[in-house]
């Protein structure tokens, strides 16, 4: 096989712009993963265009599993479409079926017509069986003339690991070294070098090349250049160096480092155990790259499936790929991959908190919540933890539950800097208010607006609370205007600006900003009826009545912000009517929540 320039180029560009701009590369540990569960099986469809088809849809929706199956169906009915080959390959590595894809790579090399994908497959299943000769002799045979290996990140990486690997350390280290002479590939190569390095034992080689690759920017670099340290005896240079990363608190593996290091215990060298280590930290370091664009590339998620297959001790493989199939939306086969890290004793809180998040947006709350849990039982000192809980049961409207999570957070805040506790003060803020404990959530509310004071969405919810009250009217007023001065696309701080002119009887005011607030929220039945209620009280009852019109066509009941009955009776008899039947104030206006900080942060 000759290897075609796209997808070397691919890779190569990718993890040099990844390096560029510094981005992190993963780590590696230790522990193999289960099998992944199974799903139910799609139904067989005959011939070539149905399952061609449905291979097709499979993949628009990422479900890898059903994508697998048809294309394995279709490429049966036209073994020699290229093509088709390749699809299903990438969808049996993406779904998790090594095995199988192998195999079938495989059966391409015996047929002479591998594709680009199969060469790398062979490569990897060359390396899991430790074929080292095999690999070597595979790459010279099949590597693209128009590269010259030291300047091919991905295939000149793996042969110097496979030299080292055949024994041939002398020609593995003069290949890295070659390599390394390329400013461009120099970075991460210095590292690879330096991992080469350390299991030699030569240590105060592989620290000065460590450095030179600033690996230290990374979980992996830092836990490498801590234990190189250890080896050299130079233990306190190796716990200033973990005194300086922040959120230490949420990485066990290095809390694990300082606890050995300040006991005076030894730390062995076992980042990586031998080349087929080093081999997946490279793919996974290309999935890193592959998948911090804006729209990641499909064989991001295939190489961190090829380093958990090559490397089964290696929970950061799966962590990673835990994360690319939570962003394809596939939380069922993410789900297998974050099992399989918990068994291995490697919950990273940090990967956990990403799920966590991940699952809320997906509307799968219970998981979320079952995972919150779960987290603040493995780390219950992690104030980050409770406030995820805290979240997610707010989320659900479970207010007087995410109360305590937001109060064990802030205990364990209650020497941090003022900005770590804002956030959990504003959220604890919200549940008392929905709770209807206002004095505690006012107090809250205005701690947080001290650290923030120029918060937005902390500025509209404390301003309307007031309102809503008929509290503070002027100040709160005030505060709301400043949030459409920070925020002024804000649809719902608009509509918070106009529901206040309404509630203080200055409808004309609330004109303008409730315009402003529909043009950006058109289907959103409450401020379709809220507009309608100020154009009614401003005259415009023509007007008045097609909003309540399209917040109706708008299904308001399903939301359970917007009482449908109560636009029809408006429609029926007119907003005053309604009014003094109700005797009472008028309709809510349930102020945008964030769900979490990041969400407060836009």
């Amino acid at each position: 096989m000759t290897q075609t320039r796209p997808l070397a180029a691919l890779l190569r560009l990718a993890v040099l712009a990844a390096l560029a701009t510094g981005t992190a590369l993963p780590a590696l540990a230790q522990d193999g993963p289960p099998e992944p569960k199974p799903t139910q099986q799609p139904a067989q469809i005959s011939g070539l265009a149905g399952p061609y088809l449905a291979a097709r849809m499979a993949t628009v929706e990422n479900d890898f599993r059903a994508a697998a199956r048809y294309f394995v169906m279709a490429s049966a009915q036209d073994p020699q479409d290229v093509y088709l080959q390749d699809s299903a390959l990438v969808a049996l590595a993406s779904a998790g079926d090594v095995d199988q894809a192998v195999a079938m790579a495989e059966r391409l090399f015996d047929e002479d017509r591998p594709t680009e994908l199969a060469g790398l497959l062979r490569r990897a299943q060359l390396v899991r069986a430790e074929d080292w000769q095999g690999v070597v002799d595979l790459i010279d045979a099949t590597h693209a003339p128009d590269v010259p290996l030291d300047q091919d990140l991905m295939d000149g990486t793996i042969r110097a690991w496979a030299l080292l690997g055949a024994g041939r350390a002398t020609d593995a280290i003069a290949a890295f070294e070659a390599m390394a002479a390329n400013a461009d590939l120099a970075p991460i190569v210095n590292y690879h070098l330096a991992l080469a390095r350390a299991l030699a034992g030569d240590y105060e080689a592989a620290d000065r090349l460590i450095v030179q690759s600033e690996a230290s920017g990374h979980l992996m670099g830092l836990t490498a250049r801590v234990q190189i340290l250890s080896q050299l005896d130079r233990g306190d240079e190796a716990l200033a160096l973990l005194s300086q990363i922040d959120g230490l608190e949420a990485e066990p593996q290095l809390l694990a480092l300082r606890q050995r290091l300040e006991q005076g215990q030894p730390v062995p060298f076992n980042v990586v155990g031998g080349p087929a280590d080093g081999i997946a930290h490279l793919l996974l370091s290309f999935a890193s790259a592959l998948s911090s664009s804006p729209d990641p590339e499909p064989l991001a998620l295939i190489h961190a499936r090829l380093a958990s297959w090559i490397a089964p001790q290696n929970p950061e493989a799966r962590l990673t790929t835990a994360q690319l199939l939570q962003d394809r939306q596939q939380f069922d086969l993410a789900e297998a991959e974050f099992d399989a890290v918990r068994r291995m004793g490697e919950m990273r809180p940090q990967a956990e908190l990403s799920r966590i998040d991940a699952l809320s947006r997906a509307q799968r709350p219970a998981e979320a919540e079952r995972a919150a849990l779960a987290l603040t039982a493995a780390y219950p000192g992690l104030a980050q933890s409770w406030i995820a809980l805290g979240d997610v049961t707010r989320q659900q409207e479970k207010y007087a539950e995410a109360i305590p999570s937001y109060d064990r957070a802030l205990d364990l805040l209650a020497d941090a800097p003022p900005e770590a506790r804002w956030f959990p003060l504003y959220a604890r803020g919200i549940s008392l208010e929905r709770a209807g404990q206002f004095d505690r959530a006012e107090a809250d509310l205005l701690a947080a607006l001290e650290i923030r004071p120029d918060q937005a969405s902390l500025l509209n919810y404390l301003g309307y609370s007031w309102i809503d009250r008929d509290q503070n009217l002027d100040r709160a007023l005030d505060m709301i205007k400043r949030a459409v001065e920070l925020s002024p696309g804000d649809g719902y701080i608009l509509d918070s600006l106009a529901w206040a002119y309404f509630r203080l009887g200055r409808y004309q005011e609330a004109v303008a900003p409730m315009e402003q607030s529909i043009a950006t929220m058109a289907a959103d039945p409450l401020v379709n009826d809220h507009l309608g209620d100020i154009y009614w009280m401003v005259g415009r009852h023509r007007e008045a009545q097609i909003q309540w019109q399209r917040a109706l066509s708008l299904e308001p009941g399903e939301s359970g912000e917007v009482d449908a009955d109560r636009i029809r009776a408006k429609l029926d008899r007119g907003l005053n009517a309604v009014m003094d039947e109700e005797d009472g104030p008028v309709a809510s206006h349930p102020t945008q929540a964030p769900q979490t900080e990041a969400d407060a942060a836009e």
